[in-house]
C-alpha cells in the first residue's frame, strides 16, 4: 500500500504516521490562505486517504507558526466577476468542506494560530477542534462585504447556536481560544495544538473503527431531520454495529477482561 507522504503537493503535506494522516496546509507566506488550487489538493488528498484502508484517523492543521488557514485567498475572490463566479466558487469550496466532513473516520482539526474565514469554516468541517493558546477564531467576512460561503452559517449556528454564531458572523469579532472553549466552539485548548490533537487520534484508534464511523453518520444524518427520525437512523446504525465482528471482539474482550483488538470487520 503506498504511503500518504509520497506523494507530492504545492500548497499542503500529506504525512502517514501508521494509521494516523496528518494533513498540513503548507503556505507559511501566506498563512494558509485557500487558494483554488489549494481547494483542489485538499480534495486529491481526501481521495488518498479513502483509497488507503490503513488510516483511521486524520488531523488537519497549518504549516507555519502564526496561522492554521488566515482564510480563502483574497485575491483571487477580487478577481471573481458576477453573481454566477460568486455561486460557483462557493458551491466548489462547500464541496471540499463537505468532503472532509464526511470522511468516515475521526478528523480532528489542530488550530494553530489565526483560523479566520474559509480557516475556521475548514475547522468547522472538522470532528472535533483543538486550539493552540495563541489561537484567534472567527468569521470576518462581512469586512469584505461577503458573508461566509464554505459552510459557516450553516455549520457554526449548528454548532454554537443561532444567537452566538450571528454575534461572530455580525460583528466579525475574533475570539480567544479560551473564550471559543467556553462556547463551544472548540473542544480543546492546549499549548501544543497537534500534540494534542495526536493524543485524541490515538485514543480514537484504540476504538472499533466501523463503530466510529457509524457514530459519525448517526449524528451528521439526524441532524438534517426530526428527533424521531434521528432515533430510527441509530436503531439502524445500532443493529448493522451488532452483526459486525468487531462487536463480538468487543464484548469477547470485555468479558475477558482483555483489550479488545478491533480489525475493522
Amino acid at each position: 500500500m503506498t504511503q500518504l507522504d509520497e506523494h507530492e503537493f504545492n500548497t499542503l503535506q500529506l504525512d502517514q504516521h501508521g494509521p494516523l494522516a496528518v494533513l498540513t496546509l503548507n503556505r507559511p507566506r501566506a498563512l494558509n490562505a485557500l487558494s483554488a488550487e489549494t481547494f483542489g489538493e485538499i480534495a486529491e488528498a481526501i481521495d488518498l486517504i479513502m483509497d488507503n484502508a490503513e488510516i483511521g484517523a486524520l488531523i488537519v492543521t497549518g504549516g507555519g507558526e502564526k496561522a492554521f488557514v488566515a482564510g480563502a485567498d483574497i485575491s483571487e475572490l477580487a478577481a471573481l466577476d458576477g453573481v454566477y463566479a460568486g455561486r460557483e466558487a462557493s458551491l466548489a469550496g462547500q464541496d471540499v468542506m463537505h468532503q472532509l466532513s464526511s470522511l468516515p473516520i475521526p478528523v480532528i482539526a489542530a488550530i494553530n494560530g489565526y483560523a479566520l474565514g474559509g480557516g475556521l469554516e475548514l475547522a468547522l468541517a472538522c470532528d472535533v477542534r483543538v486550539a493552540a493558546t495563541n489561537a484567534r477564531l472567527g468569521l470576518p467576512e462581512v469586512t469584505l462585504g461577503l458573508l461566509p460561503g464554505y459552510g459557516g452559517t450553516q455549520r457554526l449556528s449548528r454548532l454554537i447556536g443561532v444567537g452566538r454564531a450571528l454575534d461572530l458572523m455580525l460583528t466579525a469579532r475574533q475570539v480567544t481560544a479560551e473564550e471559543a472553549l467556553r462556547m463551544g466552539l472548540v473542544n480543546y485548548v492546549a499549548d501544543d495544538a497537534l500534540s494534542r490533537a495526536r493524543e485524541l487520534a490515538e485514543s480514537m484508534l484504540r476504538h472499533g473503527p466501523i463503530a466510529l464511523s457509524l457514530v459519525k453518520e448517526a449524528v451528521r444524518r439526524g441532524m438534517d431531520t426530526t428527533l424521531e427520525g434521528g432515533l430510527e437512523i441509530e436503531a439502524d446504525l445500532f443493529g448493522m454495529a451488532m452483526s459486525t465482528q468487531d462487536f463480538k471482539e468487543g464484548t469477547a474482550a470485555f468479558l475477558a477482561k482483555r483489550r479488545p483488538e478491533f480489525k475493522g470487520e
